[in-house]
């Protein structure tokens, strides 16, 4: 079950617009939510939002410091916290995919050990995915870039 939240209503329609298309608009509502929020905001909502605002920027560069302000963002969420919003979500389930989007940017930015750490860290808590759809997407994602990550190649995945 999920509790009416305006802050994370605002969060899904920026992720509803960048995936229409709405590129542009979904990072500026982002922004302007982002700073309702502030940078001690609610971490549910700073690592929500910025997990989203980063995929909104194809510069790597720009995407990282979303991913890591996302995971900052999990590291001061709690489980508690969580599951006021939606019933049954564990933070431990937030880590595989917030390390591999810093490993996938680190990688375009030709930052390979730093890409790898973070490949490692990812793997580490894949045991927290389930076996379903998500979980498979983000084994496979991170798959791809590890393989990209010994090959040398920096070439943006088209699902960045």
């Amino acid at each position: 079950m999920t509790t009416a939240d305006p802050i994370m209503t605002r969060i899904t329609q920026g992720v509803t617009d960048f995936r229409t298309g709405e590129v542009d608009r979904a990072r500026t509502a982002l922004l302007e939510t982002w700073a309702d929020i502030g940078v001690t905001g609610d971490p549910l909502h700073r690592c929500t939002l910025a997990h989203y605002l980063a995929d909104t920027y194809d510069d790597p560069a720009e995407a990282l410091v979303w991913d890591v302000r996302a995971l900052d963002a999990a590291d001061a969420l709690t489980d508690t916290r969580l599951n006021d919003h939606h019933a049954g979500l564990q933070v431990a389930g937030f880590y595989p995919s917030l390390h591999l989007n810093l490993a996938d940017n680190f990688r375009r930015l030709g930052a390979f050990p730093a890409a790898t750490r973070h490949i490692e860290a990812a793997r580490e808590r894949l045991h927290t995915l389930g076996d379903d759809d998500y979980g498979d997407t983000i084994r496979r994602a991170l798959t791809e870039v590890a393989t990209a990550v010994t090959v040398g190649d920096t070439t943006r995945r088209p699902t960045h």
